[in-house]
């Protein structure tokens, strides 16, 4: 017995030692989150560097990094004819110069928002690297704040372009800006290293980050002076608004894979219409759809017996455009009838509203016999289906609604047909109320002066 407990022993204090040594090699997990970005630890040739005359820079930073959009996010300016080659290499960045220098220079590398750290996508924002071909650098700046006249506060996700005189009626809107700088938290800006020059500003906010002018989608802010810069410039301030185009312009045009017409604007009209101009007597098959925001609109046709058609745009009955689509005769759409209801993805509808039933196409006639509802599995009769006056898609059912009881709308195969001649396949769609007190009415009285904002 006693050599059994002694070989029982030896083999349990390997396997014991193992495990726990093992786990004491682990490292500990959690702490707190990595808010930093990535620092610079050297650059080669040091920052602000004169008499530059290399072809190669070497930045090291502190922590393993990612490069996005590097032609994208990265500005040399001046901005040279061969754009430079960037490289990441562990921790650094090579940058390769592909291009002769200009003599007497300073030269600012904008990184933008292209440097963010591996783990948690740190932005090193407005890091910039800066050298001279020459005895002197470039030290003016200009500074000061972004605010949007939408929300009238400081607008923090903004970026500031910053163009010479001659080079603003050239790359505003075309180009990407040689000088630009993003705003911190705060909404406030500064663009360093200038040189004395005559400066247009601007500032845009944007969907698509490409600093490009795009006024059918970007706010933009411009100062209506130019800066004649001598010195330092400060407290400049820019107003972010949406700027209203000079001319209506059709943005985007053309025939759906079901065989509606699409149209985008340029801006939102006041009360835009459409009339059917060929071919002749067209007019009256037609049936617009105009959004809510007034700058786009669909059109059905019920008679699609045309090769081309040709139609005129009115802003409160004065023509702005006109503009014509082709397809061939026999060409096919494909179309599947279906509808939408006011009720919530948990089967929902709010107490005190109609039900309304929206389908994709224009209605032509609708079987209310083929519809049927149901009220905690017995059928209801004194129910009533009606157009919407307001709408060729919708239809409402009207009911006094009961706040517990559980419903079911079914819509029986051919009950619903289109202006296309196509009927609907069979649906059902179970709903009931929902809680009167997941509701209230706020109701608020403002008191003071009326803010103006102006730009």
């Amino acid at each position: 017995m006693l050599n059994k407990k002694r070989s029982f022993s030896g083999l349990m204090l390997p396997l014991f030692l193992m495990i726990f040594g093992c786990a004491n090699r682990q490292p500990p997990g959690g702490g707190p989150r990595d808010h930093d970005p990535p620092k610079l630890l050297k650059a080669t040739p040091p920052n602000m560097t004169r008499f530059f005359k290399g072809k190669v820079i070497k930045l090291d930073f502190d922590e393993y990094f990612k490069i996005n959009n590097p032609y994208s996010e990265i500005t040399m300016s001046p901005t040279p004819v061969k754009l430079p080659e960037y490289l990441k290499r562990k921790k650094s960045i090579i940058i390769t110069l592909k291009d002769t220098l200009e003599k007497n220079t300073t030269y600012v590398i904008n990184f933008g928002k292209a440097i963010a750290d591996v783990d948690e996508g740190n932005i090193l924002k407005n890091f910039s690297y800066v050298f001279s071909t020459g005895p002197h650098i470039d030290s003016l700046s200009i500074s000061g704040k972004v605010i949007n006249t939408e929300t009238g506060e400081r607008d923090k996700n903004a970026v500031v372009l910053l163009f010479t005189l001659k080079q603003d009626s050239l790359l505003f809107g075309k180009k990407r800006p040689p000088i630009y700088t993003s705003v911190d938290t705060a909404g406030n800006f500064s663009l360093n290293n200038l040189h004395d020059d005559n400066y247009r500003i601007y500032a845009l906010k944007q969907t698509v980050q490409n600093k490009i002018y795009d006024y059918n989608k970007d706010l933009v802010a411009f100062s209506s002076h130019t800066i004649h810069l001598k010195r330092d410039t400060q407290n400049v301030t820019l107003r972010l608004f949406k700027a209203k185009p000079d001319k209506f312009r059709m943005v985007e045009h053309h025939f759906d894979n079901d065989g509606k017409m699409f149209f985008t604007f340029n801006e939102p009209l006041d009360d835009p219409s459409i009339k059917i101009i060929y071919p002749p007597d067209y007019d009256q098959y037609k049936i617009v759809d105009i959004s809510k925001t007034r700058d786009t609109a669909l059109l059905y046709m019920r008679n699609m017996d045309f090769d081309s058609i040709r139609m005129e745009f009115y802003d409160k009955g004065k023509p702005i455009d006109t503009l014509s689509l082709h397809k061939g005769k026999k060409e096919t759409f494909t179309r599947v009838l279906s509808f939408q209801y006011n009720i919530s993805n948990e089967g929902r509808m709010k107490p005190g509203r109609r039900l309304m039933i929206s389908a994709n196409y224009p209605i032509d006639t609708f079987d209310p016999a083929a519809i049927t509802l149901k009220e905690d599995s017995n059928e209801v009769v004194n129910f009533n289906v009606v157009r919407d006056t307001a709408s060729t898609k919708n239809l409402f059912i009207d009911y006094r609604w009961k706040q517990k009881a559980n419903y079911v709308l079914t819509f029986n195969t051919d009950a619903v047909t289109d202006i296309y001649g196509d009927k609907n396949k069979s649906s059902h769609r179970p709903f009931g109320l929902d809680n009167p007190e997941n509701y209230s009415q706020l109701t608020l009285k403002i008191t003071g002066q009326r803010k103006k904002l102006y730009h």
